[in-house]
């Protein structure tokens, strides 16, 4: 914190104190006061009119009032830092995860005890530093391995099936005996292959080089006990490498043609029942269920963790995660944070706000106050409720916002894209993953 600021915020708790003083004497003044105000900043300038609709809402039932401030697109860390130096600083605002935390840490306050977080259906989302709370996700998304289960019934009801049904694909090695026999038995299921072509096209390759990558980087961190790091030595490659290359052999499309395919030729093949799999996310439903001659039925869209064959994975959710977690800003004046705490309270228990959420801003809410019948009504959506909402389940975090950068991701991709293709050893892409990684974020 800059020297001017801590003398500023001095200034105002001094005055803000010789004003709670006053208020003493006066009890119609001091009921205004404990009553306190909300100011969010938010991010997204697409979603400025609802939040304005949302403040409107919440101000007539209350009387709470709330002012929403919505910074231009891509401008949002910088109109924070402006904003959060100004007297009337917002009180609700926005963290992007552990990497932004660091920069707001000073102006974060602790979360643990405020209802919104005890409400979450998975805890280890939110933000956390020494066994404190400064960010809690109110929208989340996720993927996996989105499936077809009709066609994965009718390989079920196939004699000598590996399986009898996906409740026994918990782990790499049953994903991959039943995906070989799968793609052994294809004619007999009327697919050209298990998985969706592997869109290694460029630009079309962020579901690899980005999402896939996500699983061994994560498990990384987790053994080094950290959140980010500057060097890796992707240790668990072969476990990307499992899954990758399963995704290559048993598939619609010779791994050789994976560069020339986009996102869109994928997800068609899953649409049209060319295919029985595809790495996904939520986002996806919209792609299967608007191409035209889908033949996927809403009810058979589901979704499978990525097993990839590391130690422990029965217990293996989906990938999860967000960008968007909620702060209270503790510089705030007591009865600020508490307006705001109530505020977001309102947003994710009360029935309006929970119609709001879901309807209007078209969030899946990550909170057990929402009934399936208040969840979003997309079969996908409701994938990802339903893993968060198992406890034995553990949730992988988006950690890929560590990454260095697109060009790293870039050329990560176009190094798996000459490996399908036979043009590249594997080592040669371990080498290439982790000299990049080091060269950018060492340096």
């Amino acid at each position: 914190m800059s020297k001017f600021i801590k003398i500023a915020a001095t200034t105002v708790a001094a005055a803000a104190a010789l004003t709670s003083l006053t208020a003493c004497s006066s009890g119609a003044d001091k009921a205004a006061d404990d009553k306190g105000s909300v100011y969010y900043l938010s991010f997204k300038p697409e979603q400025d009119q609802i939040w304005q609709d949302v403040a409107k809402a919440y101000t007539e039932e209350t009387g709470v009032e709330v002012k929403v401030v919505t910074a231009a697109s891509g401008t949002y860390e910088q109109t924070l830092k402006s904003e959060v130096a100004k007297s009337d600083a917002p009180t609700l605002f926005q963290i992007n995860g552990p990497v932004g935390l660091k920069n707001w840490i000073d102006y974060t306050a602790d979360l643990s005890e405020t209802d919104f977080y005890k409400n979450l259906l998975d805890p280890s989302l939110a933000v956390t530093k020494d066994g404190k709370v400064y960010g809690v996700p109110y929208v989340v998304e996720g993927y996996g391995i989105i499936y077809n289960q009709k066609i994965m019934d009718k390989y079920f009801a196939l004699g000598g099936a590996k399986v009898k049904s996906m409740d026994e694909i918990t782990n790499f090695d049953t994903l991959k005996a039943v995906a070989d026999d799968m793609q052994a038995k294809k004619g007999e299921l009327g697919i050209e292959g298990v998985f969706a072509s592997t869109s290694l096209k460029p630009g079309e390759d962020w579901r690899w080089q980005t999402h896939l990558a996500d699983l061994p980087v994560y498990f990384e961190y987790q053994d080094a006990k950290v959140e980010d790091s500057d060097e890796l030595k992707f240790t668990y490659n072969e476990q990307f490498k499992n899954i990758f290359d399963l995704y290559l052999t048993d598939s619609t499309i010779d791994p050789k043609l994976a560069s020339s395919k986009a996102v869109t030729d994928s997800m068609a093949e899953f649409a049209l029942g060319k295919a029985a799999m595809v790495q996904n996310g939520n986002w996806a439903f919209g792609q299967i269920s608007e191409v035209a001659g889908n033949t996927v039925a809403a009810e058979d869209v589901k979704m499978l963790p990525i097993y990839t064959g590391h130690k422990g994975e029965e217990k293996q959710g989906l990938n999860i995660g967000t960008e968007n977690y909620f702060s209270i800003n503790s510089q705030a004046s007591e009865a600020d944070q508490k307006a705001s705490i109530d505020f977001v309270n309102w947003l994710v228990s009360s029935e309006k706000g929970k119609k709001l959420m879901v309807e209007d801003l078209g969030f899946i809410p990550p909170f057990n106050t929402f009934t399936d019948a208040e969840q979003p009504s997309d079969p996908l959506a409701q994938e990802i409720v339903r893993y968060m909402s198992d406890s034995e389940k553990k949730s992988i975090p988006w950690v890929f916002t560590t990454f260095p950068s697109q060009t790293f991701k870039e050329d990560f991709g176009a190094a798996l894209s000459q490996y399908a293709a036979g043009q590249m050893e594997w080592n040669k892409v371990v080498e290439i993953f982790t000299t990049e990684w080091k060269a950018e974020k060492g340096a």
